[in-house]
């Protein structure tokens, strides 16, 4: 399908109660083009009244005698799907905001919709499939369990993937039966509006989903304050995550499903196929702008190949292409705003003052919009920034190591565990390397290959143990019952 470059912005308002409102305040903020630095459009900006106002019609919608909660599960599959299909028809229109609000080249958009529908049409078939089960008790109890949805739950969305990320959530969270209040990015809330319009044409009773577009310090914590939210969903920083968790515990003890920050390790030992690895690496790092949580951002390559290694991901750097992201050629956008640009830059700066090689990039790309050279650092050590905290962003840190214990030592060094990754030809190693890894998903010859039926969270401080996506991940948002009932005792 083809880019539009100039794409309809049709929503900037809220969605509560499946109608498009403005804000309490009235107040307005920009959304920006992050090529550009320019205003696309003005959105509503929610703050504590909306989210008070979203919230009640989340909890209307989930009332015990209640359309959505009398419903049954099956029919909760099919709305879902029929969104599935309003997303297909919608798609040129969807990854053109994408592109648009994010920086994200259009061919990275367009995959993210189609990652978007199966997540999607996944979760529509899971929803009349989580079952209970009966339990053995003392002979005179019949006992089962049942899964049940656990009320309102606030997502709040991330800014690099957020149609994606959005999609994945509400797709358990309704497959569940709850209801669902979003708190999309700041930076990024078109998609999500459009969505919400496609919400209303599928179907879905109003106030399932609600959309409120503002500020993380007023609608964000709003939501994660609010003590009739049984539950919160967030992608996003530490910093964050752990602010969630003090305000849970400050409130209503809501459940928080987290995935956070990452520094995730990619090894690759020398027998692996080198160019399999070297393409590997660096996909999982400079993929999406860089913007993924998931990156493999710390690469340990085994002492023998480390300079073929660094050559080779040296040249693939060197060759990424990247500019205008409606340019089916590009490779990389835009970064998504000022700030981050800066804070990107000064972390390979201060790879440099540490002594890490810069091989390629590290510099600025042109005086308008947010772009960033694809960078190469070898001779990165662990004490050093750039293999310990997050850059978010298209640099690639390359560590030598010798051995199999020395280099899982390393790799459990830090207190992420997002993901981790291995390259080898020898089986045994893989499957030592994969048990004894601090991460949550683990990618043995390959690296971040996302399918819906695989669940994926963080150990440490990348997570709270929670998981989202496959049928793991939709338990994550039901409460288990245990219901027992005792048996008379029949005479003959």
């Amino acid at each position: 399908m083809p880019a539009n470059r100039n794409p309809q912005v049709k929503y900037t308002q809220l969605f509560i109660h499946n109608e498009f409102v403005n804000s309490a305040s009235g107040k307005t903020y920009p959304t920006v083009n992050p090529t550009t630095g320019d205003t696309i459009s003005r959105v509503q900006e929610g703050d504590r009244v909306d989210v008070d106002r979203a919230v009640a019609a989340a909890r209307n919608a989930f009332n015990r005698k209640s359309n959505w909660r009398t419903m049954d599960a099956s029919n909760r599959g099919r709305l879902l799907n029929k969104l599935a299909q309003l997303i297909e028809r919608d798609a040129e229109q969807i990854a053109s905001l994408e592109t648009l609000n994010n920086g994200k080249p259009y061919t990275q958009a367009q995959q993210d919709v189609q990652q978007a529908l199966n997540y999607l049409q996944y979760n529509a078939g899971l929803a009349d499939k989580v079952n209970g089960r009966t339990i053995p008790s003392d002979g005179q109890q019949l006992s089962f369990t049942r899964f049940e949805a656990i009320g309102v739950v606030g997502a709040i969305i991330p800014f690099n993937s957020p149609l994606l990320t959005l999609v994945t959530k509400l797709g358990q969270a309704l497959a569940a039966g709850n209801t669902l209040v979003v708190k999309p990015a700041e930076e990024t809330p078109l998609t999500a509006l459009h969505l919400a319009s496609l919400v209303r044409e599928a179907g879905i009773p109003a106030g399932v989903v609600n959309v409120i577009p503002g500020l993380g310090q007023t609608a964000g914590n709003a939501l994660s304050n609010h003590p009739d939210v049984n539950l919160i969903t967030f992608t996003g920083s530490n910093e964050v995550g752990q602010q969630l968790q003090v305000q849970s515990g400050q409130t209503n003890m809501k459940r928080l499903i987290l995935e956070l920050s990452g520094r995730s390790p990619l090894v690759v030992f020398e027998d692996a196929d080198l160019d399999q690895a070297v393409a590997a690496a660096h996909y999982g790092v400079f993929n999406n702008n860089g913007q993924v949580y998931a990156a493999s951002s710390r690469i340990y390559v085994q002492e023998r190949v480390y300079d073929q290694f660094v050559q080779k991901s040296v040249q693939l750097a060197n060759q990424r292409v990247v500019g205008d992201p409606f340019d089916e050629r590009t490779q990389q956008g835009s970064q998504i705003n000022e700030q981050h640009l800066n804070k990107i830059l000064k972390t390979i700066e201060n790879a440099k003052r540490e002594g890490a090689k810069l091989q390629a990039g590290g510099q600025r790309l042109g005086n308008k919009g947010y772009y960033v050279q694809p960078t190469v650092f070898s001779d990165v050590k662990d004490d050093m920034s750039l293999a310990k905290e997050e850059v978010f962003g298209p640099v690639q840190a390359i560590l030598k190591f010798q051995s199999f214990n020395e280099v899982l030592d390393r790799c459990n060094a830090l207190h992420y565990g997002l993901a981790a990754g291995v390259f080898t030809n020898n089986l045994n190693r893989a499957l030592d390397f994969a048990q004894g890894v601090q991460a949550a998903s683990v990618y043995i010859n390959n690296y971040n290959q996302f399918v819906p039926q695989l669940s994926n969270g963080g150990y440490n401080m990348s997570g709270n143990g929670a998981r989202e996506n496959g049928e793991d991940g939709i338990k994550e948002y039901m409460e288990l019952k245990t219901i027992s009932i005792q048996m008379e005792q029949t005479l003959s």
